[in-house]
């Protein structure tokens, strides 16, 4: 007992030879052991659990950019490059794209219907340019195809449908979908690019009775349907290409849970002010009832 006493001692002697030099109280200098986070510190602990709650309601997609719009809208006051050290140190990373694959992009003008859009893909206002295009997924069912309508004002998908077939009515049952949801009073103009799909007879006379006007890219060419062309890209690297789907429904089910639960409402987009596509929409027609 009495050496433990003087090793103890013997201890406490630099400490204490420490805080005379310092002018510190030993209490004092034990507190700060006790809790040796700054209050920088603490705070930057407060806003990472934040900073991870944004990332992980985006899919673990979202970037530091997009982020800190999440947090500035929240009410916190941070700058971004401290959003991005956070983030860095956590080791939380946003989903990069791909490499565009090399080779030239040229083909010929299509046959049915001219290409009016002409890639101005900026309009001014929702229902005056839609644009529509058909994917396919994997599942260990088989394929399940996609088509998509997106209005070019907003970029939100007004209309999307799923079959296990590439037929015509895959894209009509989209375009449907489409002009129910949206109701235009005026007249559309819709591009897609050359397929089959789009080039029947089905898909021209639905054109005709429902005051639409049709516009195709040029052969080979997927830069005259970018903006379809992204929000595929987007798809699979943000969702499809993380998942393995055993059963067609399952692969339906996520699809429709990230076009309606997070692009259309949530997902920012730098073409939209970093505005989710309905939230452009509606500040777009608050600003018209405003004036």
């Amino acid at each position: 007992m009495r050496y433990a006493f003087i090793q103890s001692q013997v201890d406490l002697y630099p400490v204490r030879r420490l805080c005379k030099m310092m002018t510190v109280h030993p209490s004092g200098y034990y507190a700060w052991c006790r809790n040796k986070l700054s209050d920088r510190a603490r705070e930057d602990q407060r806003l990472l659990g934040q900073i991870k709650h944004s990332w992980l309601e985006s899919g673990g997609v979202y970037g530091y950019r997009k982020i800190h719009l999440d947090l500035r809208e929240a009410g916190e006051a941070c700058g971004k490059h401290r959003v991005a050290r956070l983030m860095r140190c956590e080791g939380l990373r946003s989903q990069t794209g791909y490499r565009r694959r090399p080779g030239r992009y040229s083909g010929k003008p299509a046959v049915v219907s001219p290409n009016h859009l002409d890639r101005q893909f900026d309009v001014a206002a929702p229902n005056v340019a839609w644009v529509t295009d058909i994917t396919y997924i994997r599942t260990y069912e088989g394929w399940l195809y996609l088509s998509v309508v997106i209005d070019l004002f907003s970029r939100q998908v007004v209309g999307w449908s799923m079959k296990p077939r590439m037929t015509s009515d895959l894209a009509l049952d989209a375009l449907l979908a489409a002009v129910w949801r949206r109701k235009p009073q005026a007249c559309v103009m819709v591009h897609s690019d050359q397929g089959s799909q789009f080039s029947s007879g089905d898909w021209q006379s639905f054109l005709k009775a429902n005051h639409l006007v049709g516009s195709m890219s040029r052969r080979g060419n997927c830069h005259d349907n970018a903006v379809a062309e992204s929000f595929f890209q987007l798809l699979k690297r943000e969702r499809i290409k993380r998942q393995i789907y055993p059963t067609r429904e399952a692969a339906r089910q996520d699809v429709f849970n990230y076009i309606e639960m997070f692009y259309n409402p949530r997902r920012r987009h730098g073409t939209s002010g970093d505005l989710s596509p309905v939230e452009y929409e509606k500040r777009h027609y608050q600003s018209l009832a405003s004036v």
